[in-house]
């Protein structure tokens, strides 16, 4: 069923040319978690596009520090740069990739001079816990000075893209702009159900492509959560990281209960938001957890009605949360009963994080506790639109009607196991084209 194909193809490449190309250029800032491909990308696109590629890792050469560590005259640090690498910097036709650039805040804070002084040189930077570093404190952020992009894990598009079934997404595209039935329905619904499984990793990804074994993906799944909890004790005190590392394993069951809104009781009985608050903002600034907040209306703009104090927290990839449950390969492939119950928390994930990666800020709504919209949305243009997700074909909602008679929104989603359509004002999407929104 699934063809093999060594290259993945990212979105954030297509944006790297167009950074590249355009006549106001700013070295151009790269965040997200670790292990979602930032450094591969990069590296890719400056083969492919520039005459070289310096690269300089922070965290696996710390002598390179030292060049930031004197003044910040951009002519002297390229010239170090050329001496320390071996490589001659050319204007316009190197790129300069400053890699893990939280470890060397000095070279964060020269960005601005390279703008200003010398717009000539093609500077990428990348940081996986770069908003973990900022919010820290102590470290000059270049506001204005420089381009910011954030990278994810690889969205159902991409994933797609691995596979080699580009006429796949192109079908999808154009069924969901047409509200007509996908003929290949039940073979992109397989393909979903494998990405619930392997989730958007790239090295899980392409471990499955070259094996069709999960014994080993599960393995590196449960590895780059080991890493990711590593991690939490960087830029933090001992008492800190604890806490972020119960909040941070809370997080399945909190999703897998009826009432998703985050509970602190549920990281340790007693427990109160000023206790965990900050060990949660660690998780979000990490890019490893998503918050969605509540809103208590669905008008515009969106963000004037949300409610700080109720939120729902996401892993930022829905294959690491697969792991998590330790959920078998066979629950996806047969009518496994017990796997029902956890069907439609991994289905909500993966929405929010498709939304995420298609550029929204995602918000849930509720009505004094009797009704529940899963997302809320604003687009560019101001329009605001719910979202309902159904992990079947079973699509009753009497919240998302709540919600449209109050609001009257002019566009509604519900995204669910069945074909596309278009009927009573709802715009029905398979749960395989949510990143057509």
């Amino acid at each position: 069923m699934f063809q093999k194909q060594h290259f993945m193809e990212r979105k954030n490449v297509i944006e790297f040319a167009k950074w590249k190309r355009s006549d106001y250029r700013m070295p151009l800032l790269v965040s997200g978690a670790r292990q979602i491909g930032k450094t591969h990308s990069v590296l890719s696109f400056g083969a492919k596009e520039y005459k070289n590629v310096v690269n300089i890792n922070f965290e696996l050469n710390k002598q390179l520090k030292e060049i930031f560590e004197q003044n910040i005259e951009p002519q002297r640090i390229i010239r170090e740069i050329s001496v320390q690498t071996g490589e001659t910097v050319f204007p316009h036709d190197t790129l300069i990739f400053f890699d893990e650039i939280q470890s060397c805040p000095a070279a964060l804070n020269a960005l601005k001079y390279f703008f200003e002084k010398a717009p000539d040189y093609h500077i990428i930077a990348a940081g996986s816990l770069l908003g973990v570093a900022l919010n820290r404190g102590g470290v000059s952020f270049p506001v204005g000075k420089v381009m910011q992009m954030r990278m994810y894990p690889l969205d159902f598009e991409e994933f797609l893209w691995a596979f080699e079934q580009h006429d796949a997404t192109k079908m999808i595209r154009e069924c969901f702009v047409e509200n007509r039935q996908c003929l290949s329905h039940n073979k992109m619904m397989d393909y979903y159900l494998l990405y619930l499984q392997t989730g958007g990793m790239p090295q899980v990804v392409q471990h499955y492509i070259e094996h069709q074994e999960f014994t080993f993906v599960r393995a590196l799944q449960q590895n780059i959560i080991s890493n990711y909890i590593a991690d939490m004790g960087k830029y933090s005190t001992p008492a800190l990281t604890s806490k972020t590392i119960a909040a941070f394993e809370s997080i399945p069951s909190q999703l897998a209960k009826e009432n998703h809104k985050f509970q602190f009781k549920i990281i340790k009985s007693g427990a109160r938001a000023k206790d965990y608050q900050e060990s949660l903002d660690w998780l979000f600034n990490a890019d490893i957890v998503r918050k969605c907040t509540m809103v208590s209306a669905g008008n515009f703009p969106l963000s004037v009605f949300a409610n700080p104090t109720f939120y729902k927290a996401y892993l930022s990839d829905v294959g690491l949360l697969a792991a998590r449950y330790q959920i078998p390969e066979a629950a996806y492939l047969s009518s496994f009963s017990a796997f029902d119950n956890i069907k439609g928390t991994l289905a909500e994930n993966y929405v929010m994080n498709a939304l995420t990666c298609s550029g929204y800020e995602p918000f849930y709504w509720e009505s004094e506790g009797k009704a529940e919209v899963d997302f809320v949305i604003q687009d560019k243009a101001g329009n605001i639109a719910p979202v309902e997700v159904k992990s079947s074909e079973n699509v009753k909602a009497k919240s998302l009607k709540v919600f449209c008679e109050r609001y009257k929104p002019t566009i509604v989603y519900r995204i669910s196991a069945k074909n596309f359509g278009f009927e009573n004002g709802i715009k029905a999407i398979p749960l395989y084209a949510a990143f057509c929104i």
